[in-house]
């Protein structure tokens, strides 16, 4: 990635890697900052959850550290639209991510989590 890219796209990388902690997902105030009132989400499980559902659930989950993450990936798709892809590494699993931000915000429109069978 270039420079001015990685400066243009690190709002949102910032505010991807804050929804992966604890204190994020059990702050309800700025997960309303943070999550479009339309936010939808397509979990690892394949169930799709709305902004209300999501927030109910990140409130009970138990405290854990923040996931190692890589393979950061971000494409402008529309004038204030980027996709973002990336995997994350946890607990002996991995999973593939991409999320739509809007910007400026960034705010989070719509998110998916896909399984990586284990090799």
């Amino acid at each position: 990635m270039w420079e001015s890219e990685a400066n243009e796209y690190a709002p949102i990388r910032e505010a991807e890697l804050e929804l992966l902690s604890s204190s994020a997902r059990h702050d309800r105030k700025r997960l309303a900052v943070i999550l479009s009132p339309d936010f939808a989400e397509i979990g690892r499980s394949g169930r799709r959850w709305t902004r209300d559902e999501i927030v109910a659930s990140l409130g009970g989950e138990a405290i854990r550290d923040a996931p190692i993450t890589s393979d950061w990936l971000f494409n402008r798709v529309g004038p204030n639209l980027v996709l973002v892809n990336y995997i994350i590494h946890q607990d002996g699993y991995e999973s593939r991510h991409c999320s739509l931000w809007e910007m400026p915000g960034p705010v989070l429109r719509y998110h998916q989590g896909t399984p990586i069978p284990v090799r």
